[in-house]
């Protein structure tokens, strides 16, 4: 096992300046050439790092805490195993033992190649047959076995347990607290008739290996096409999750970019139509999640500096007003499969 750091739970990375992040991928051999460039990521510290005579590498220094080794690992045993199929994922760098979970001075950290791209235009048909046959083959492949240290996403992780680490910590707003206690238990029901009409235990650890968090800014587009970023949030789940977050939009516009990514998609991987039942209730997890996330996290100082507006009241009226128009999308039928 790799050492964590013993840090404050309110500064995951004090300590983790310049100096030490370049020592740490020279400690696995590398030679910098002292070009260092942040990258956009809260949860964990992402860094693009000049090599000598060589490509940058983007390392990645982990959230103390949040993952176990073994959880980290199987996440790079699977991208590895994607690699190893030839599908467009961005794996991590093994060294000359194979490892790709490293340590340095407290610091879990691991390395990537760095892979260009750009936002994928999901208005193009095109470019959602493409997403949803290389999908399509990420799922064939995360159906062959299980995760066994990665967590399930369902109403439970992704909805009671952020919603009552809100109330518990009193994150609202006194007069907004029972409106939106009485809210979420509410949708909590509902999407829970969801998940049972696509065929689902709402509460249950079913599912196959997923992306997990596959929205468009974790798709890169080159002329070769898409390549998939970031599985640090890779989890067992329904199919659906990594499909709803490319469709966007009310429903004229979901409905035509579904038919479009499923054209592609099960060219390689059938789909249960059932799960057209759980775009609503996913989207409804996400936001609850999401809330519930920045309030885990609020106590980092970088929290507090990227998202200003998470404890002022207006932040709340807004998620009860985009909650309520959810509740209404619960009750309506699913999106169809041509």
């Amino acid at each position: 096992m790799v050492a964590e750091t013993e840090v404050a739970s309110g500064a995951p990375y004090a300590g983790l300046g310049p100096e030490r992040i370049l020592d740490a991928v020279e400690s696995l051999g590398y030679r910098c050439d002292g070009r260092l460039l942040a990258l956009n990521s809260y949860e964990n510290r992402v860094y693009q790092v000049g090599i000598d005579e060589a490509s940058p590498l983007v390392v990645k220094f982990y959230r103390p805490g949040r993952w176990s080794d073994a959880a980290i690992i199987e996440e790079h045993a699977f991208t590895l195993e994607l690699a190893e199929m030839e599908l467009p994922v961005v794996p991590p760098v093994p060294d000359a033992e194979g490892c790709t979970l490293h340590g340095f001075e407290g610091f879990r950290f691991t390395l990537f190649p760095k892979r260009p791209g750009r936002t994928p235009e999901l208005e193009d048909p095109d470019t959602l047959r493409w997403m949803g046959r290389f999908m399509g083959r990420i799922h064939a492949v995360g159906r062959t076995q299980s995760f066994v240290h990665r967590p399930a996403l369902n109403a439970v992780t992704f909805g009671d347990a952020p919603f009552r680490f809100l109330l518990d910590n009193h994150f609202l707003p006194p007069y907004l607290e029972e409106s939106y206690r009485s809210l979420v238990e509410d949708l909590l029901q509902r999407l829970r008739g969801c998940y049972h009409r696509a065929g689902w235990d709402p509460d249950g650890t079913a599912g196959i290996r997923l992306h997990g968090d596959c929205h468009p800014g974790n798709l890169l587009w080159t002329d070769d096409g898409p390549h998939f970023v970031d599985f640090d949030d890779c989890r067992t789940g329904p199919a659906a999750q990594d499909l709803w977050m490319l469709l966007g939009g009310g429903r004229e516009i979901q409905q035509r970019r579904l038919g479009y990514v499923l054209e592609g998609y099960t060219q390689f991987c059938s789909f249960d139509p059932r799960e057209l039942h759980l775009v609503e209730a996913l989207r409804t997890l996400r936001m609850i999640h999401h809330s519930g996330w920045l309030a885990r996290r609020w106590e980092d100082p970088a929290f507090p500096a990227s998202f200003p507006w998470f404890d002022h009241p207006r932040y709340w009226e807004e998620q009860v007003l985009a909650l309520r128009e959810q509740a209404a999308l619960l009750d309506e039928p699913p999106l169809v499969m041509d």
